[in-house]
């Protein structure tokens, strides 16, 4: 764990030094190229090649994807508390996200013309579901559920196999409750890959969405431009803000929560008005660690991944929240500081207030998606939503009367910037 106050001389540079190692390292870059660059050249055949490098999976290339008789058959065997807590689940969610759906419009601008804009869903969009140790069947939800609330057409969605090939099946059985009928049994940088450039098996996406590993996100960076991503998210992060009132043992179960992902570059934030605080709150962490099934991998994460830090003011607790710019951010203060605090940190992905809202309701059930930016990227991008499914297009119609009152201010820009062909094609209407 890094111990750090905002009263020091050097915070600023230990603090930023902190959070650049969530950054790749350019190995990992390097290596990432080099998947993308052979699922280019030989498609399924170096799909099914990393699948068994990786995943230790031996499939052929017309094993890759799932048949819908087993996504059935998953479903079907789905215990009925899982059925019911899926169910649920999806309910929020989609209901969050029917609540922010855009709506086209017209009007008129100042000359009479008509303009306005409508929305259209994206005609095919790849999901990226996490899986191996910890399949994340949640994500299927936070993902798929907003692709079919924007209409998506065709949504396929990726997840890595087992080494006998077998994809666990609460994820398949809440893809299909989902609507999801294409399903490939292939993750890592290989799943970007396909999506990006498509194999004789797998067809292209336009644009893929869901969270991944540093490999998965460099993937995404990477392939940016040959398809749309949705972000960047990574490792998991959280930052948790908390005063006296702060319950030390829901605030150290919550930073457990995060931590036990695993892999190893998760991001964890302690900001506390005082020592004293922060000692309680370590002393729940070291009491409830012993619990955890993932107890080694949820440690190594605190060792290299844990930065706990002592605040001066909640002011300067805003202002490491805004440089920080956590993936998730629990705010546990007082209940008038929480609304300034709120009011003043402008750059979490997803902020969770009060004693009784852990981040894992986020994760799985209250409605926003789980989808969330890390690594910084929250200072300039957002949570997932539905219209990241959807694409905005302009529309702009001029008539005879409109279009001389445009002549008037086109003209005069043609003849600044020296284009008299954009003038005189506005000119011959007049």
């Amino acid at each position: 764990m890094l111990h750090l106050a905002t009263s020091s001389k050097t915070f600023a540079a230990d603090l930023a030094a902190f959070c650049r190692t969530a950054e790749a390292p350019p190995e990992i870059a390097a290596s990432v190229a080099a998947i993308l660059a052979d699922v280019r050249a030989r498609g399924d055949e170096a799909v099914v090649y990393y699948a068994a490098k990786f995943d230790g999976a031996k499939l052929s290339a017309r094993e890759i994807r799932v048949k819908e008789t087993d996504l059935a058959a998953a479903a079907g065997n789905l215990p009925a508390a899982a059925r019911k807590a899926i169910e649920a689940a999806r309910g929020n969610i989609a209901a969050y996200h029917r609540k922010n759906l855009p709506a086209g419009w017209l009007g008129k601008n100042s000359h009479g013309a008509g303009v306005g804009e409508k929305f259209d869903p994206i005609r095919r969009v790849g999901l990226y579901i996490p899986g191996g140790q910890a399949p994340l069947v949640s994500t299927v939800l936070m993902t798929a559920t907003l692709a079919k609330t924007a209409g998506c057409p065709e949504i396929a969605a990726f997840t890595p196999s087992d080494s006998s090939g077998r994809v666990a099946p609460a994820l398949l059985a809440a893809l299909h409750l989902a609507g999801v009928t294409e399903v490939y049994r292939v993750g890592g940088v290989q799943a970007i890959g396909a999506m990006a450039y498509g194999t004789a098996g797998i067809p292209a996406v336009d644009k893929c969405f869901g969270p991944g590993n540093a490999y998965v996100c460099e993937a995404k960076r990477q392939v940016f431009g040959t398809i749309g991503v949705d972000s960047l998210p990574g490792p998991s992060e959280l930052m948790v803000i908390a005063d006296e009132t702060a319950r030390p043992d829901y605030v150290a179960a919550d930073l457990l929560a995060q931590a036990e992902h695993g892999s190893g570059r998760e991001k964890i934030y302690l900001v506390a008005t005082s020592r004293e605080i922060i000692d309680a709150i370590n002393a729940g962490i070291d009491a409830q660690l012993k619990l955890l099934a993932r107890a080694e991998k949820t440690q190594a994460v605190l060792a290299g991944g844990y930065a706990a830090i002592e605040a001066a003011s909640l002011a300067e607790a805003a202002r490491v929240a805004n440089h920080v710019a956590p993936e998730h951010l629990e705010i546990i203060v007082k209940p008038a500081a929480g609304k300034k605090l709120l009011r003043g940190i402008t750059t979490a992905g997803a902020i969770f207030l009060g004693n009784h809202t852990p981040t894992a309701l986020g994760d799985f059930t209250a409605g926003p998606s789980h989808v969330l930016p890390t690594a910084r990227t929250a200072r300039f991008s957002s949570g997932l939503r539905v219209a990241d499914f959807m694409r905005r297009t302009s529309i702009v119609r001029y008539g005879p009367a409109s279009v001389k009152k445009g002549n008037e201010v086109v003209s005069v820009f043609a003849a600044m910037e020296k284009l008299d062909a954009h003038g005189r094609s506005v000119a011959i209407r007049c």
